[in-house]
């Protein structure tokens, strides 16, 4: 996994980047994606509870240190009550917005200035340290392959794949899928007895064991039950087909 100082949402958009295509990163379900992986940090920091469902401040002063977190962290405490799937998507694009930037700042991004119509500014983003996203991509893949024992398995990188699983990003979409980095996952031939849908099984039952490893304590358990939700929501809305 990237170093330490790589927050969850951090982490989880930058997993989401594909070289090949760095403008699909900006899209509703990565948003989604990188709110409710700092929704989920926040829980895990003990600055957000649960309270009958509803997002709640743990406190009117605390802060992480973290400008994204702690810019959510405020949005929530000066917002209307919300239960955790809505805040998945509200005002998503400012936290992604955040994270991209905390992404540049860490040089794991770069930033660069463009003209449309050689008139209009813009800004365009490039992966910079393609070596912190292939190592992320690999150990994702390792964790929910089941090469680690789940109780091995630390539980930041443990929320990162059960998130990552939800959106379905490239690695960690369905097994046999060629991943954001360039990466193919498990073929037919290696999945055992049953095939695809042994396969499915076992895949869902890793993430559950995953699940519980990001999540011991049912509180954080149900949040991040939730916030997945939303995201698997956000995902196959995003791949349902349009009829004309």
């Amino acid at each position: 996994m990237p170093r330490d100082p790589l927050s969850l949402p951090a982490r989880l958009c930058l997993l989401a980047w594909d070289p090949a295509r760095p403008g699909a990163a900006d899209a509703a379900r990565v948003h989604h994606l990188v709110r409710a992986g700092a929704l989920v940090e926040l829980v895990r920091r003990g600055l957000l509870r649960d309270d009958d469902g509803i997002a709640t401040p743990a406190d009117l002063d605390s802060e992480t240190g973290d400008p994204v977190l702690d810019g959510l962290l405020e949005l929530v405490r000066e917002s209307l009550p919300h239960g955790w799937r809505p805040w998945v998507a509200l005002h998503a694009r400012v936290t992604f917005d955040a994270v991209r930037e905390q992404l540049v700042a860490e040089g794991c991004l770069r930033a660069e200035k463009k003209r449309v119509l050689g008139v209009f500014p813009s800004v365009e983003y490039a992966l910079a340290r393609r070596d912190t996203a292939q190592a992320l991509d690999r150990r994702v893949r390792e964790v929910l392959a089941g090469q680690v024992p789940a109780g091995e398995v630390p539980e930041r990188d443990a929320a990162v794949a059960v998130l990552a699983a939800a959106a379905e990003l490239g690695c960690a979409g369905d097994p046999g899928g060629a991943g954001p980095q360039g990466t193919v996952n498990e073929p037919e031939a290696a999945r055992g007895p049953g095939g695809a849908a042994g396969a499915g099984a076992r895949r869902r039952d890793r993430i559950a064991e995953l699940a519980g490893r990001a999540a011991p304590a049912p509180a954080l358990r149900g949040v991040l039950d939730e916030v997945c939700g939303a995201v698997s929501d956000e995902t196959a809305h995003t791949k349902a087909p349009t009829g004309g």
